[in-house]
């Protein structure tokens, strides 16, 4: 009997745990539900954001998966990880969180629209959180879909630190665009807080003592990508003539329909 399909969403919005019901995150909820039901088994993360509400979503840390520590930058920060069910979909949400980078802070910005001067380090912290907590779920996705410029990283990362890991391997992977950059850039110390575990500066030369734009990290996302989806019927103009022009298979905005979607999951893996 054939292994069923798994995805992977690394995601930066999900409803209802944010909120506003945009397009972005009412598909970032559904899509999971969906594969779930034509078969298809589903590990979705996202930011445990400090706007979140603890008691009302019933998270609860998961304690043995609790505790490594990411080094950001040449400083350890510790992984609490936390875990959420939506009982009418039958799908479970991990949440990454940490005191420093995460806990009592709204999403990007503070509650005056300013954006966090570490958000780098935020989304750093969140993708390493998240792939290696998955492979100590021992668990190994066919498709990984990065939803946000926070999740942006991931292709990166699973091109250079976790090539070589049996649980990423044979990984495709999904960046998938969306209307929500960050305004502010990156500092220039950026690129070299990529370089930890298997990054080499000739993975991320043109982001080196360079001050790192919304269109430059989503740049380097569709370069180590196998596929780009729009999950927003519109996205930064200069990323999407970029992403079109890269000649990797796209799905555009289906207008919310999660069945285009899993046939664009299917093709890819050649079913």
């Amino acid at each position: 009997m054939k292994d069923p399909t798994k995805v992977l969403f690394l995601s930066q919005e999900i409803y209802p745990y944010l909120d506003e019901e945009s397009d972005l995150r009412l598909i970032n909820r559904r899509l999971p539900q969906a594969c779930q039901e034509n078969g298809i088994e589903t590990r979705t993360f996202m930011p445990k954001f400090g706007e979140i509400n603890e008691r009302r979503n019933q998270l609860h840390e998961v304690i043995r998966l609790s505790g490594i520590n990411i080094a950001i930058n040449g400083v350890d920060h510790p992984l609490l990880l936390k875990v959420a069910s939506i009982q009418q979909a039958r799908i479970q949400i991990y949440f990454i969180d940490n005191d420093d980078l995460f806990h009592r802070r709204r999403g990007i910005a503070d509650e005056n629209g300013k954006e966090y001067s570490d958000n780098d380090e935020r989304s750093i912290f969140y993708v390493r959180s998240s792939l290696e907590t998955v492979q100590r779920l021992r668990w190994a996705p066919n498709i990984i879909q990065c939803s946000g410029w926070m999740s942006a990283l991931a292709a990166l990362f699973l091109r250079t630190s976790f090539a070589d890991s049996p649980f990423f391997s044979n990984a495709k992977i999904i960046v998938a665009l969306d209307d929500k950059p960050f305004k502010n850039t990156f500092p220039v110390a950026f690129g070299r807080k990529l370089l930890i575990r298997g990054v080499k500066q000739e993975h991320v030369q043109e982001l080196i003592d360079k001050k790192v734009s919304y269109y430059r990290l989503m740049k380097l996302a569709i370069d180590n990508a196998d596929a780009i989806t729009m999950l927003t019927p519109t996205t930064n103009k200069k990323v999407l003539e970029y992403a079109v022009q890269s000649g990797k298979p796209m799905l555009p905005y289906t207008d919310g329909n999660t069945d285009e979607y899993i046939n664009f999951y299917k093709q890819l893996l050649g079913e």
